[in-house]
């Protein structure tokens, strides 16, 4: 899905998941492209104090990637987790997905 508000009414409509991920993933809805947010700065956004219970809501996201967990970052910059995994193939993806979107924007001229 390309339109950042129909995946809005999906996530909204959604049935199987917590109000709790429903939070995180709306908003991460309003990370731009191209940009990234620590797990930490997440759960401030929704009035949470766990960074590691949105890690968590994160690694179930049946959203992905139009919910674009890969844009959550540790706070110290590391890459921090993808799919449950902390290192691997999964890894590599995050960090593509991270790469591909930070040129295609820079391409565009947003950044």
């Amino acid at each position: 899905m390309d339109n950042v508000e129909e995946i809005r009414r999906t996530v909204a409509e959604a049935k199987g998941i917590t109000e709790f991920q429903r939070r995180v993933y709306m908003a991460l809805l309003d990370v731009p492209r191209g940009e990234t947010i620590s797990y930490g700065e997440l759960a401030r956004r929704i009035g949470c104090g766990s960074a590691q219970a949105v890690g968590q809501a994160l690694r179930k996201n049946p959203f992905a990637p139009d919910v674009p967990c890969h844009r959550v970052i540790a706070a110290d910059g590391a890459i921090g987790g993808f799919h449950g995994k902390r290192a691997g193939e999964m890894i590599e993806k995050k960090r593509r997905l991270l790469e591909e979107e930070a040129a295609a924007t820079k391409r565009n001229g947003l950044l």
